[in-house]
């Protein structure tokens, strides 16, 4: 409905009330046909009548009904009949509503299948935590995995889920300190929780991360605390001379130097004789990795490593 210019608008709608009730821009304004000094609710002699004002119709809620409800003038009473009462039809479900959701929980360790054969870790939901030092790959030979699974799969970047922190952010290429630490652990409880949901509904995770072997309570320990007992272990590890040129083809705060490179290297060295399934990606492109991956996780789904 249009207002002339200058004329009050109708007050706001009220909850219970119809929409602006008892307002009405006669009572504001002077219509055409009011002539100063008559009475309110008057007309002129000769001035046309407007039409009577007319009950609500039958039925409607808060008009009087039976044999006295009032009748429009003119017409004669109608014949009384009892309006039928319906029962109101029940809800229709909501079907894009609120969808619960399980709560994650400790990963249990993975059950091989009761068939004979190899299990096949494509069709499987897992979790997966992929080591290995700056330049092995891990973030590569992740996505691509969870790219072509087969069910659902998420991969979750220790990397990436630090650098949510933005202002305030503590690099641990400027100096490894108390902040740096904080930082590092809560993003790893964060990774921890996001597979944990995840996972409770059915869609696998991948995560990665540069765990050393000589730190295990922070390592493997706080990935085992915050994901639970199955996770599935898996080193990638290639030779010293290949990270160190997939680092020098980094930019930002990703590339290392060279000796820190060689350095974390060094560290990782330790994975071997520790149980843990290794991968020697040196030779391997990022599609063959995520093959030998496939071959290593199912070893592991039927014989679970101990760490």
């Amino acid at each position: 409905m249009q207002h002339a210019v200058g004329s009050p608008l109708p007050p706001p709608h009220q909850p219970g009330h119809g929409p602006a009730a008892g307002w009405s821009p006669a009572a504001q304004h002077p219509g055409p046909h009011h002539h100063p000094g008559a009475h309110p609710g008057s007309a002129p002699a000769g001035a046309p009548q407007g039409p009577a004002p007319v009950g609500p119709p039958p039925g409607f809620a808060g008009a009087p009904t039976g044999p006295h409800a009032p009748h429009p003038p003119g017409h004669a009473p109608a014949p009384h009949h009892t309006v039928p009462h319906h029962a109101p039809a029940p809800p229709t479900p909501d079907t894009t509503g609120h969808v619960q959701l399980p709560p994650g929980g400790p990963v249990p360790m993975p059950s091989a299948p009761p068939t004979a054969g190899t299990p096949d870790p494509t069709s499987t939901t897992l979790a997966v935590l992929l080591i290995g030092p700056a330049g092995a790959g891990k973030t590569s030979v992740a996505k691509y995995w969870a790219d072509h699974r087969r069910v659902p799969t998420a991969h979750i970047s220790l990397d990436d889920v630090r650098e949510w922190v933005r202002s305030g952010f503590a690099d641990p290429q400027s100096g490894w300190n108390d902040h740096s630490e904080a930082q590092y652990r809560l993003a790893r409880r964060t990774c921890g929780f996001a597979a944990r949901n995840f996972l409770a509904n059915n869609i696998s995770c991948i995560l990665d991360d540069a765990v050393f072997p000589d730190r295990p309570v922070v390592g493997l320990g706080g990935w085992k605390r915050h994901v639970g007992p199955g996770l599935l272990p898996v080193v990638l590890l290639p030779g010293l001379e290949i990270v160190l040129e997939r680092n020098a083809e980094r930019s930002g705060n990703r590339r290392l130097t060279d000796e820190e490179v060689a350095r974390i290297h060094g560290r990782m060295a330790g994975w071997y004789g520790s149980g843990l399934p290794i991968i020697d990606n040196s030779q391997l492109d990022v599609p063959q990795t995520a093959r030998v991956l496939d071959d290593v996780l199912a070893r592991s789904i039927a014989s679970p490593p101990q760490w």
